[in-house]
């Protein structure tokens, strides 16, 4: 949990299905924690605001990331590779959020340093209940790092 209680969480939800970004952000939209959701379509554009490339220099770091792994332009084991190979950005929390289950995808993003892995289920309901969980263990369980939210 933020030690500034009054100062929102900053999350990067990347994810190219408009459906989901939808969902997540209703989840999110009624928690107890205030919390600020940026969106990036593709793997290339979350590097670009992670990064502080053009229209996006400027704008903090999120206290965490909410990764799919099937984008377009940069897998999200693509994403996931270069902010752990990038020393302003390797400390930021990455849940994997994404619709596969496959064996090798799980082990390959943990090698990768992802801190959870969560596969989306198909069903509504358990969607729905497995955003709120994420929300409400990285919300209000977690101590985020402080240190990331600093531009070199």
């Amino acid at each position: 949990m933020k030690d500034n209680v009054n100062s929102p969480i900053d999350i990067l939800l990347v994810e190219d299905n408009p459906g989901d970004v939808r969902l997540i952000k209703e989840v999110f939209k009624d928690a107890t924690v205030e919390n600020e959701i940026r969106i990036a379509k593709d793997g290339e554009e979350a590097l670009n605001m992670l990064q502080g490339y053009n229209e996006f220099a400027g704008m903090p770091l999120p206290d965490f990331i909410l990764l799919d792994l099937n984008l377009p332009k940069k897998s999200g084991k693509e994403v996931l590779k270069e902010i752990r190979n990038d020393d302003k950005l390797k400390c930021i929390p990455v849940v994997i959020l994404t619709t596969s289950s496959a064996e090798e995808d799980i082990v390959e993003t943990y090698q990768n340093c992802a801190n959870s892995f969560v596969t989306k289920p198909v069903n509504l309901d358990q969607f729905i209940q497995v955003v709120h969980s994420i929300q409400e263990f990285w919300l209000s369980v977690v101590e985020l790092p402080n240190e990331c939210k600093l531009r070199s």
